[in-house]
C-alpha cells in the first residue's frame, strides 16, 4: 500500500534510516582502544562507572566526546547514561564534539567563606595574568583546609596559605601531587599502641555484639557528619534489618569550614578502620564501602596502604572493602546521594522512605556513617560511656571535634567538651582574635548552619543547642568573622556556593537558591522577596540543601539589620 502523503501542501519530513546504519554515535576505534587500556582488567560493572570516568580523565586530562561514546560500548551503557553522569560531577572536564580540550594544567583556587577572608579572590586576579597560556585558573568551593587559606591546588598537589611565588614554583619544579604525611600512625605503630585488641576480643568471643551496642547507646556518641543520630540505635535498627547487610562511610565533608575527618584519616586511619570492622562484625555486615572526596587525594592513598596493610598483615577474614572516589559534588555529602554515586550514578537524593537503614546501597539495608563517628569506637567500648560523656562542659556531655578557621590566631581542628562556647573555644583553644581583629560573629555549624553575632557569643555548642536562634552545629566547622568583615558579604559567599552545589532534582533548591544569589548581590536586600524564597525553600525542598540553605539569609536579617540598613527594634 502506497504511504500516505501529507495534505494542505506540507511537506513530510520523516525520512527512513537507511539499512545498515546504527543509531546513535559511532565508537571510534581509536577510543576504544584507549579506553580498554585505561580500563585493564578491572570490571565494567554498571556501578564503577564513576571510577571509569577517572581514569580516563587521569589519563588524558579530560573527558572527550569519542571517550565517553567508547566507555559506554564497553560498559555496555547507553551513551546518555554516561554523559549524563560524567556532566553531573564538576570534576569531569566533559568536552564535547566541535569542543577545544582545557588547557594542559588547571590551576584550582578555593573561593569559599575562609578563603574568601584569606584573600582568595586577589589571588585568583594576581594569578589570571601570571601563568601564561598554557594554564587554566578556576575557581572552586571548599576543598577542606579551611585552617590553611588561601588555598590553590595545582593538579593533585595542595599549597596552603597560596600566593603566586607558590604556585608558580609549584608549576616549574612539576610538583603535580599532594605529598603524604610522614607522621601517620601506621599499622604496626597501630597495634604497638594495642590497636585491633578489642576487635579481637570480639572475634575471639570475649566481648560480644549485645555488650558494644548496649555500651553505645549508654553514651552521648551521635553520627558526625551533621545530623546527629545516635550511633548505638543506627547500629541496633541495622541488625534487625534482613541480610546482606550492606555499610557505606561519607568520607565527603564538603561543607565549607569543614575538615576534621581529613585530620583523622591522615594522623590515624586504624581507629577508624578498628571501629568500622567492629560495627562489619556487630551487625554482621557483608562489604564496606569507604567514599572519599576528590579533593583529598592523600587521604585515598593512606586508607588505601592502610587496607592493603590490614589484608596482607592482620590474617583477618575480612568483609570487602572498596575505597570510592567522589568527583566534586557536595550533594554526595547527603547519605541517598552519596549511595547513587556509590552506585555509578548521579548524586540525586532520594526520596524517603524507605531510608537508608532499610533499603539503602543496591537495595540492601545499609548502615551509612561518618568515619569520625566509627574513630571514637574503640575509646568507648575501651574506657566505658562514662568515660566519654564526662568530657563535656556547660551542661553537655562528650568530646567534639571542632574545624575552626577564620580570624583566628590558631586555626585547626581542636578537640574540646561537647557545649564549649564560642568565645571559650577562641581563648583557651584558638590562641585568640589575630591582631587587630576584634570578634564580631561566627558561623557555627558550616556554611548551612546560620551566622550569629558576637553577643550569642555564649551559647554552648552542641546538638540541640542553636537549633531557637535559627541555626545547627552540624559537623562543628566554626568560621570566625571579625569587625573587618561583614556577615552579608559571608552569607552571599554561602549562597553561591548552594547555588552552585544544587543538584538541580527540584525546583525549590535548584531555582530558589539561584534566585537569592541574585538577591543578595544588590546593594538593597529585597527583604520580602528573600523572606518568600527562604520560605519555600525550606518548605518544599526535597533534602537537607535546599531547606539548610536559607539559614544565612534569615541570620543576617534577624542578627545584623544594620547591615541592610534596617533599624534595629528598641
Amino acid at each position: 500500500m502506497a504511504q500516505a502523503q501529507p495534505t494542505n501542501g506540507a511537506v513530510d519530513h520523516r525520512q527512513k534510516r537507511s539499512r545498515g546504519k546504527t543509531k546513535g554515535r559511532i565508537v571510534d576505534l581509536n577510543a576504544l582502544i584507549e579506553v580498554q587500556g585505561v580500563l585493564g582488567d578491572a570490571s565494567r560493572r554498571r556501578d564503577l562507572l564513576i571510577e571509569h570516568l577517572h581514569g580516563i580523565q587521569d589519563r588524558f586530562g579530560h573527558l572527550s566526546a569519542a571517550h565517553l561514546t567508547a566507555l559506554a560500548h564497553e560498559m555496555k551503557l547507553a551513551t546518555t547514561e554516561v554523559y549524563e553522569v560524567a556532566s553531573f560531577y564538576h570534576h569531569f572536564d566533559v568536552i564535547r564534539e566541535g569542543e577545544s580540550a582545557p588547557p594542559p594544567l588547571t590551576v584550582r583556587v578555593c573561593d569559599s567563606v575562609s578563603c574568601e577572608l584569606a584573600g582568595c579572590e586577589e589571588l585568583i586576579g594576581a594569578l589570571g595574568g601570571a601563568l601564561g597560556d598554557g594554564v587554566r585558573v578556576q575557581r572552586v568551593p571548599c576543598i577542606g583546609r579551611c585552617d590553611r587559606a588561601p588555598v590553590a591546588v595545582v593538579r593533585q598537589n595542595t599549597l596552603d596559605h597560596a600566593d603566586v611565588d607558590k604556585v608558580r614554583a609549584a608549576i616549574e619544579a612539576g610538583e603535580l601531587a599532594q605529598p603524604l604525611p610522614d607522621d601517620c600512625i601506621d599499622y604496626d605503630a597501630y597495634r604497638a599502641d594495642g590497636g585491633y585488641a578489642l576487635y579481637d576480643k570480639l572475634l575471639a568471643g570475649e566481648t560480644s555484639g549485645d555488650e558494644i551496642i548496649e555500651t553505645l547507646q549508654g553514651t552521648q556518641l551521635r553520627g558526625l557528619g551533621g545530623a546527629g543520630f545516635p550511633v548505638g540505635r543506627k547500629w541496633s535498627i541495622l541488625r534487625d534489618q534482613p541480610a546482606p547487610r550492606l555499610c557505606a562511610i561519607n568520607i565527603d565533608e564538603g561543607e565549607p569550614g569543614t575538615f576534621k575527618d581529613r585530620h583523622y584519616m591522615l594522623t590515624d586511619p586504624h581507629r577508624f578502620l578498628e571501629g568500622m570492622l567492629i560495627a562489619a562484625k556487630v551487625i554482621d555486615i557483608e562489604a564496606c564501602y569507604l567514599y572519599i572526596r576528590d579533593e583529598y587525594p592523600s587521604v585515598i592513598a593512606v586508607l588505601e596502604q592502610a587496607v592493603d596493610d590490614l589484608r596482607n598483615q592482620s590474617g583477618y577474614d575480612l568483609p570487602h572493602i572498596e575505597i570510592r572516589r567522589g568527583a566534586g559534588a557536595y550533594i554526595c555529602g547527603e547519605e541517598s546521594a552519596m549511595i547513587e554515586s556509590i552506585e555509578g550514578k548521579r548524586g540525586m537524593p532520594r526520596l524517603r522512605p524507605p531510608y537508608v537503614a532499610q533499603v539503602g546501597l543496591f537495595g540492601r539495608p545499609t548502615l551509612e556513617h561518618n568515619c569520625e563517628s566509627l574513630w571514637w569506637v574503640r575509646d568507648i567500648i575501651e574506657k566505658g560511656s562514662d568515660w566519654f560523656d564526662s568530657q563535656g562542659r556547660n551542661g553537655r556531655k562528650g568530646l567534639r571535634s571542632f574545624s575552626v578557621s577564620g580570624r583566628i590566631n590558631n586555626p585547626g581542628v581542636h578537640l574540646a567538651p561537647a557545649g564549649i562556647t564560642i568565645r571559650e573555644l577562641i581563648d583557651e583553644y584558638c590562641g585568640g582574635m589575630q591582631d587587630g581583629h576584634k570578634f564580631y560573629a561566627y558561623f557555627p555549624g558550616g556554611a548551612s548552619g546560620g551566622i550569629l553575632p558576637a553577643h550569642l557569643g555564649d551559647i554552648p555548642l552542641d546538638f540541640d543547642t542553636l537549633q531557637e536562634y535559627g541555626c545547627f552545629i552540624g559537623s562543628a566547622a566554626i568560621m570566625v568573622l571579625s569587625d573587618k568583615d561583614r556577615a552579608r558579604d559571608a552569607a552571599l559567599n554561602t549562597m553561591k556556593f548552594f547555588a552552585h552545589e544544587s543538584c538541580g532534582q527540584c525546583t525549590p533548591c535548584r531555582v530558589g537558591t539561584d534566585k537569592a544569589v541574585g538577591l543578595m548581590a544588590q546593594e538593597t536586600w529585597d527583604i520580602e522577596k528573600l523572606e518568600d524564597l527562604c520560605t519555600v525553600m525550606l518548605d518544599a525542598s526535597i533534602c537537607g540543601l535546599g531547606q539548610a540553605a536559607p539559614n544565612p539569609i534569615q541570620c543576617v536579617i534577624k542578627y545584623f539589620p544594620h547591615e541592610l540598613g534596617i533599624e534595629e527594634d528598641a
